[in-house]
């Protein structure tokens, strides 16, 4: 099994899983540990060499000797997953030398898994564009460069779901500074980056991953076509 089939394969069980457990009581706390169960073990025993970055474990240093590192979040949108909503994701990546090379994001309620070895087509662009922002905090940055976009903004939850928005075609931009971690962005960076998208941090550089500090401040996922111009707008509104 290629390592692309074996995300998509674990983003896949621990959907299934994730969907019994929201169907009886929707435990947010119980689905993010029984999942990364089923994905640490999984993984334990098909790439044993392999070190993985979980948000629901205990980092181990040792994975920064390593070229290639498992980035996991088993439940991105703890809260949305709570609340009975659609639009929480699995994570599944794998980082080689710093990039995000291979990834799966599962929307288990909307039963579709984006893998970055069969990115789907993108759809023909809306004007003007629509961006996606976090449906509870939505930043000051993100709203001004939305207004000078004239871009329509749609709230939604988890960063998997935003970012595979675009990747669907449901949405042109997603604009994220409100800090987040490795494992919040390198699956959905690779199906990203597969398909085609602009991805990158905000002020446009690579995103780098396997660093000792976990967090990432920023991201930006959009259309190639519009990069340049949500890039200038970031830099304009952030000085």
């Amino acid at each position: 099994m290629s390592d692309a089939e074996l995300a998509r394969t674990l983003a896949e069980a621990a959907g299934r899983l994730l969907l019994q457990i929201q169907s009886h009581d929707a435990d947010g706390a119980r689905g993010d540990r029984e999942a990364n169960r089923l994905i640490l073990d999984m993984l334990r025993s098909m790439r044993p060499d392999d070190p993985i970055l979980s948000e629901e474990s205990a980092d181990d240093p040792a994975r920064l000797a390593s070229r290639r590192v498992w980035i996991v979040d088993p439940l991105d949108g703890t809260r949305e997953f709570a609340e009975g909503r659609e639009d929480w994701a699995v994570h599944v990546a794998l980082a080689i030398d710093g990039t995000a090379a291979v990834g799966a994001v599962a929307l288990p309620r909307r039963g579709i898994t984006l893998s970055s070895d069969a990115p789907p087509p993108l759809a023909p662009s809306a004007t003007p564009p629509r961006m996606l922002v976090s449906r509870t905090r939505p930043s000051a940055l993100c709203d001004a460069v939305s207004q000078t976009l004239n871009a329509e903004t749609i709230g939604m939850g988890s960063a998997g779901a935003k970012a595979m928005a675009v990747v669907l075609g449901e949405a042109e931009i997603y604009l994220h500074s409100g800090g987040q971690h490795q494992w919040d962005n390198c699956a959905p960076v690779a199906v990203a980056l597969a398909a085609g998208l602009h991805a990158s941090r905000i002020d446009g550089s690579p995103i780098v991953y396997n660093k000792p500090e976990s967090s990432i401040p920023d991201v930006l996922i959009c259309r190639r076509e519009l990069a340049e111009s949500v890039l200038e707008q970031v830099a304009r509104h952030e000085l």
